[in-house]
């Protein structure tokens, strides 16, 4: 069984950066791909970034330009650098891997960009 567990956010004002980090309780980074998703209240669930096993990256249009996804193979741990933030950014951010083609969910880590 996979874990992951998020950490790094916080209060940030708009235009200010948070590095988001998911830890994976085992080796599966040189494999899998991760994904970043974020919900905010009352809105579904939606895909931030992905990161492929060979280190490919995609993003959403509405963070393209200001997020950056990275992976450390050696800490099993997924990043979400996130510069530039704005209020519709706040969410609860949830990093999440598929294996055997089940998807595994960390618990999630509130960020929250106001003045």
């Amino acid at each position: 069984q996979v874990q992951l567990v998020e950490s790094g956010g916080g209060l940030v004002q708009p235009g200010g950066s948070l590095r988001l980090s998911c830890v994976a309780s085992r080796t599966i980074f040189s494999t899998k791909a991760m994904y970043w998703y974020r919900q905010a209240p009352g809105k579904q669930r939606e895909w931030v970034a992905t990161i492929s096993s060979g280190g490919y990256t995609n993003y959403a249009d509405s963070v393209k330009g200001r997020f950056t996804i990275s992976r450390d193979g050696a800490k099993n741990t997924v990043y979400l650098q996130m510069n530039s933030l704005k209020p519709e950014d706040t969410a609860v951010y949830y990093c999440k891997t598929v294996i055997s083609g089940y998807d595994y969910w960390g618990q999630g880590t509130q960020v929250t960009v106001s003045s």
